[in-house]
């Protein structure tokens, strides 16, 4: 009798780059929900997410590293929708000022004196903020932006970014930012996305957004911009033109483009059927802080933009507006602020409030298929939280833990497509203390105001 032949031996399983242990994995259902899975393994290989599994599923899994996440949540990367990153090196220059003097009197007229080492020293600092409050992604609206990219691919974050203009710029300016749009789009390895940046209605005439639209549909380019940033700036648009900034942004083709619209705490009833006909992908970034902060009497109306089915971004506005670019913050400052103005404790709840920080802020940059969630076929945007603090101890409701007890100090690792920027609060990318000698040393010249000089005027 024959002996039958051994059977062949198995392939060895194919290396991981990145193997993450033993966490809890925060996921969302086909239904987009949040759920949580315990004692999970996230598998990357080439910067993407290969695959979420058990942790004993894996142990054995060969990897070039692997990370012990025990006590730790894994969540998808913090997306800041809307900031201007250079602007940390003005952190708490314009304190406890209304709007207008806030830009006339003080940021507009240091603007003015912006050198493109000012800005790169800015957008290191707030880079390494953001790493360490667990952000990975942003979208950047600010002046000098080919320094602000070459920071970006060389720190490891992935950002969305477009040079702002202004009308009193002319041409130049409009043009300027799509130049800017075509050099850096698909830069830093596909981490940076582009967009045009024209700075508001109240700053750029009918003709520079038309021509921005226009723009926008010949090259396949997004538009971010401000609009309706509080309720003044619409009474003042009514007033003027006898439409609301919202209704401004549909009359000249703006609403035809994919628009990431910033703050919008002034849209109001009559600006909701404008919306909802938007003929692009609209969204709106929220950044709660700011607008307690200046005392502006309304907030993004959440409830009602959901409602539309227009996703709703978290976001921090300037450092100099803002002091911080904590998304963390934002995200508690967002549930907070919407129970009370709409009266209701059951509105934005935790797990909503989640939603908005992942899923709907990478819907909002148009990189859901991209970013916002830990699944297979996902870029590896990955932050590790730990929960094991006093402060979050013991957890009823993981969700509300997340949200209103853990802080962004609390983020131990920090991932962006499978490359390890933070580990155990540890910079890897940046040097914090270069950047903060340099800068010192630039601040007398930065902020002199004693030159008369402003880069625009605020007249709403």
């Amino acid at each position: 009798m024959t002996p039958s032949a051994a059977p062949p031996p198995a392939e060895p399983a194919r290396l991981a780059d990145l193997v993450v242990t033993g966490c809890t994995v925060l996921l969302h259902d086909d239904r987009e929900r949040i759920v949580f899975q315990e004692d999970a393994a996230v598998v990357v290989r080439d910067g993407v997410i290969d695959s979420v599994t058990p942790a004993a599923a894996v142990a054995a899994l060969p990897a070039r590293e692997r990370i012990d996440a025990r006590g730790q949540v894994a969540m998808p990367g913090l997306i800041n929708c809307h900031t201007h990153a250079p602007m940390a090196a003005l952190r708490g220059l314009a304190e406890d000022l209304p709007t207008e003097e806030w830009f006339n009197d003080v940021v507009w007229p240091v603007e003015s004196n912006l050198t493109g080492r000012d800005v790169e020293l800015g957008a290191r600092l707030a880079c390494a903020e953001m790493i360490r409050g667990g952000v990975t992604c942003f979208a950047d609206h600010y002046f000098r932006m080919d320094t602000v990219a070459a920071v970006v691919a060389e720190c490891g974050l992935r950002a969305h970014l477009g040079q702002a203009f202004f009308s009193s710029q002319g041409a130049r300016g409009r043009e300027e930012s799509l130049q800017f749009a075509l050099r850096h789009r698909g830069g830093a390895g596909g981490r940076v996305t582009t967009a045009l940046a024209p700075h508001a209605p109240y700053t750029v005439d009918d003709a520079g957004l038309a021509a921005t639209a226009e723009l926008a549909h010949a090259h396949d380019l997004p538009v971010h911009l401000h609009a309706a940033e509080n309720r003044a700036q619409t009474d003042a648009s009514l007033a003027r033109h006898g439409a609301t900034p919202v209704e401004v942004l549909e009359r000249t083709g703006i609403l035809g483009t994919d628009v990431l619209i910033a703050h919008g705490t002034g849209i109001v009833e009559r600006d909701l059927p404008v919306l909802a006909r938007a003929g692009g992908r609209t969204a709106v970034a929220t950044a709660p802080r700011g607008y307690l902060k200046f005392a502006w009497p309304t907030t993004t109306p959440v409830r009602a933009l959901r409602d539309l089915g227009i996703p709703v971004g978290l976001a921090t506005d300037g450092a100099a507006s803002n002091n911080s670019l904590d998304v963390w913050e934002s995200m508690a400052l967002t549930s907070l602020v919407q129970k009370s103005a709409e009266g209701d404790p059951r509105w934005l709840t935790a797990r909503q409030a989640l939603h908005h920080a992942t899923l709907q802020s990478a819907r909002a940059l148009g990189l859901e298929e991209v970013v916002g969630g830990i699944a297979a076929g996902r870029r590896a945007d990955i932050v590790l939280v730990d929960l094991t603090g006093p402060h979050t101890q013991p957890v009823h409701d993981l969700a509300a833990t997340l949200v209103h007890s853990a802080r962004s100090s609390d983020v131990r690792t920090t991932i962006v497509d499978g490359r390890i920027l933070m580990r155990d609060r540890e910079l890897l990318t940046l040097d914090v203390p270069a950047v903060v000698r340099e800068l010192g040393e630039r601040l007398p010249a930065l902020v002199d105001r004693g030159h008369g000089r402003r880069v625009q005027r605020y007249d709403t």
